[in-house]
């Protein structure tokens, strides 16, 4: 294990690169990096480890001041195949070792007492500081513990607006699990929505921007893709708004459960 002395808190804005190709993730990374994000996420799903890490060498930032998270693809998750994936995610983000390796989806090869004792020994050989898992239920996140011997640091779902992730928020906070909000403006669909846009016209901000300081205002670290400079910037500056508590009430009332990302091997498939 690094000194943990040296480890960041999870910065409560990321930069998600979903969906990103080679060039376009490389300076997406570069650029949020100058304007001065430090949580960068990724995946072996997204096939863009190497432009990942080539974006964060050529942004030259201390290492130690970095927090770096990729994601273990549900067919890699048998134990043997853990090992040596996580390893070849190294390789591609020319790194030494992960802030934060998630296991991206319980379906596939997962097997909780298999798969999360690769987890545990990539945490004891320092390959990741930090051990998350992502799509899980409550269900799953007890089993989860009960398998691990590190702690879950992190569980990253699909939260926003209108998918507030109330259970999974209250469980984070019982037991110390920081929740990381991916697809944070539900794949685009709160660009304009109304009553975040008349939110925003209080503080001369967009409906995006409004979406970002719900999450952060709320204790939940957001990832954002974006790739232009502008849209960098501009989810950047949502770190200065304070919403007053009436905001904050009116979008706690905008939960209807809407989600964005819903594979059909999700876990909460076929639950009442």
């Amino acid at each position: 294990m690094h000194d943990m002395a040296d480890q960041p808190k999870l910065p409560r804005l990321g930069l998600g690169t979903s969906g990103m190709d080679g060039v376009e993730a490389t300076e997406a990374v570069a650029t949020a990096l100058d304007i001065g994000y430090r949580h960068i996420d990724t995946a072996q799903y997204y096939e863009n480890e190497a432009a990942v890490g080539e974006g964060i060498a050529r942004a030259e930032i201390p290492r130690e001041e970095l927090f770096v998270a990729t994601k273990i693809w549900h067919t890699n998750l048998a134990h043997g195949d853990v090992l040596e994936t996580a390893r070849e995610s190294l390789d591609r983000l020319g790194l030494d070792y992960v802030d934060l390796l998630y296991v991206h989806w319980p379906a596939g090869a997962y097997e909780p007492a298999e798969t999360l004792a690769a987890f545990d020994e990539l945490s004891d050989a320092g390959v990741a500081d930090h051990v998350g898992v992502s799509n899980f239920t409550p269900d799953l996140l007890d089993e989860a513990r009960t398998h691990l011997d590190a702690p879950i640091f992190a569980h990253q779902v699909e939260c926003h607006p209108l998918l507030q992730q109330r259970t999974l928020r209250i469980y984070g906070v019982g037991h110390d699990i920081e929740l990381v909000a991916y697809s944070p403006l539900a794949r685009g669909r709160l660009l304009d929505h109304p009553v975040l846009a008349e939110i925003g016209a209080k503080y001369d901000a967009t409906p995006a921007q409004i979406s970002l300081a719900w999450l952060r205002e709320n204790g939940i670290a957001a990832i954002p893709k974006a790739s232009s400079e502008a849209h960098l910037r501009a989810n950047y500056e949502s770190l200065t708004l304070d919403l007053r508590s009436e905001d904050l009430d009116r979008i706690d009332a905008l939960d209807g459960g809407d989600r964005a990302i819903d594979p059909e091997f999700a876990p909460w498939e076929g639950e009442t």
